[in-house]
């Protein structure tokens, strides 16, 4: 079925919901009037309808392929590019003196969603894209920066991220790709990198790969690596691509699903590159690329569940089995019960986890433009949720939406397990979620759980303005939230990192759907109470939100009972 963007839900969302008046009410954000916002999300739109939803399926058909060390491209995709490039999204959020756009992180998680939703294989190049900008414009030198920039935010050049290593895996710190110095600004690259989305194409003149890599003198460990941009052409001293680099792609994965996006093997040996940031720095660089890819890859997850859901519902909309309870009992399986509560509960998870990535958004646009340290601890909390509960949802929805389609959900033909294969690895991308989890009860709670306990305030907050008009739904989401600080003081107070990681992953379920509740509430009171909104808040809070208490009880369990069982219990 085609697909259709949600703009005016993002709308509403953001209008209402996550407080992007007050993003819009900055200086550094004045031209992001309702009127710029509006088009900008309307023409996304319009390219993602009709340029990029064709590709969804053909994509998948016409997979990418090496040949004699070129990657070529399924049908389109070039020119889907392209499309996406002339429109501004690219370098949505980008410098203005350097091309790009300069609108907020808000705007840019929207269209990165609707990209997703759309074809997500034909997103992870944008994103990378974007990516690359934000991470050139923190880090990089004054002349690399108008060099890359511009060529990136116009789509003349796509770009990489290269991390892992065959033998290191989620362990950065044990890569091995090494960086000498030639003595004259330039560096000597050599080493193997995996996994490396977009890592060649053939509808761009140049590729960016920023590669990290270890000098002579780095120590072990995360705390010796430093970041460099690789060009696959050497460009002139005009700014065009000259003589080939030294690397090249040695190998395409054979994925689960995103076929039309290649996944490169990347071989360094001895490539010309240049230093980005500091020696020996280069994580810090590379986390600035990396947590605005966590957030987008989050927005993967949560595009490819609004395709899931507009598939699954078409499907129900149409399909006629069975007895059903109105009507003449003729009507097509939307009115089955069960299927009823499947695409009820698809459509209430998928708002939950929407507004929390967009209020990460709000949050990553009020840092930048107040740099006020409060708003940087909460973009900083949100963003593990919004990666992880945004991927997690997308295969939740994505397994739902085959379940709703029945037997016809497994038949290729359908497209419904597209969906499933294509968002799987979204869970593994940018950290996998357990290590989203991790850096959640570990790095973001440093602070002695400041941040998060200000945002279970805030929480409680909208609880006590919504007691008098919604107590239905305001009574359980304020004991939500208490349950949510008991667990939150726990696992403060946990010492050992075995305990608290053991508890990681349900804490992180858990905070979302707490946080899930609150966001339904905000928007049932801004419809005013009753419709729509309200009733879908109503399926979340009685359905939904009841599964935090046994998340955060589970949360506070500790990991004795888990490493009770010896490797040769679990082997048994």
């Amino acid at each position: 079925m085609p697909y259709r963007a949600p703009v005016a839900e993002y709308r509403f969302l953001l209008d209402h919901v996550v407080g992007f008046p007050q993003v819009a009410a900055t200086d550094r954000f004045a031209e992001a009037t309702p009127d710029v916002v509006a088009a900008m999300l309307t023409e996304a739109g319009r390219v993602c309808e009709e340029v990029l939803s064709p590709l969804q399926r053909s994509g998948d058909t016409q997979p990418t392929r090496l040949e004699n060390g070129v990657v070529r491209m399924s049908p389109g995709f070039g020119e889907a590019y392209h499309a996406l490039a002339d429109a501004g999204f690219l370098g949505v959020a980008g410098p203005v003196e350097h091309g790009g756009l300069g609108l907020p992180m808000s705007v840019a998680t929207a269209l990165n969603e609707m990209m997703s939703g759309s074809c997500l294989a034909s997103h992870l190049t944008p994103l990378m894209a974007q990516g690359q900008i934000e991470a050139l414009a923190h880090h990089a030198p004054e002349w690399m920066q108008a060099l890359y920039i511009p060529k990136l935010a116009s789509g003349e050049w796509s770009a990489t991220m290269n991390l892992t290593e065959p033998q290191a895996g989620s362990d950065v710190g044990a890569l091995t790709t090494r960086a000498e110095p030639l003595g004259d600004g330039r560096y000597r690259i050599t080493g193997q990198k995996i996994y490396i989305t977009g890592g060649d194409n053939d509808f761009a003149a140049n590729v960016s790969h920023l590669v990290l890599a270890r000098l002579p003198d780095g120590a072990p460990g995360t705390k010796g690596i430093s970041l460099f941009l690789v060009p696959k052409f050497l460009p002139r001293e005009d700014g065009t691509p000259g003589t080939p680099n030294a690397l090249r792609v040695v190998g395409l994965e054979h994925k689960l699903g995103l076929h039309a996006s290649p996944t490169c093997t990347m071989s360094y040996e001895g490539a010309t590159g240049w230093l980005v940031g500091e020696e020996h720095k280069g994580m810090r660089c590379m986390f600035t690329m990396m947590n605005n890819a966590r957030l987008g890859v989050g927005m993967q997850g949560i595009g490819v569940a609004e395709g899931a859901f507009q598939h699954a519902l078409a499907y129900a909309m149409e399909r006629r089995q069975g007895r059903t309870p109105v009507g003449d009992g003729r009507g097509a399986i939307v009115e089955h019960a069960d299927v009823r509560r499947m695409l009820a509960t698809m459509k209430a998870e998928l708002f939950a986890a929407r507004a929390i990535a967009f209020a990460c958004a709000a949050a990553i646009d009020m840092e930048t433009a107040t740099a006020d340290p409060a708003w940087a601890a909460r973009a900083a909390l949100l963003t593990p949720i919004a990666k992880a509960f945004g991927t997690d949802t997308g295969l939740k929805l994505a397994d739902t939406g085959i379940q709703i389609h029945g037997g016809m959900g497994v038949i290729e033909e359908t497209g419904a397990a597209q969906y499933w294969r294509d968002v799987r690895v979204t869970a593994i991308y940018e950290g996998t979620n357990g290590i989203q989890a991790m850096d959640l009860v570990g790095r973001k709670m440093a602070d002695g759980g400041e941040a998060a306990q200000a945002l279970i305030d805030e929480i409680e907050g909208g609880t006590e303005a919504a007691r008098d008009r919604l107590p239905d739904l305001a009574g359980p989401v304020w004991q939500a939230a208490e349950t949510l600080r008991e667990a939150t003081e726990a696992v403060v107070a946990t010492t050992d990192p075995t305990d608290r990681f053991a508890g990681s992953v349900p804490y992180l379920k858990g905070f979302a759907r707490v946080l899930g509740a609150h966001y339904h509430l905000r928007a049932a009171l801004a419809e005013g109470g009753t419709g729509p909104r309200t009733a879908l808040a109503q399926v979340y809070v009685r359905r939904l939100l009841p599964e935090h208490a046994g998340l955060l009880a589970e949360a506070r369990a500790g990991g004795a009972d888990l490493y009770a069982l010896s490797d040769e219990d679990l082997a048994a």
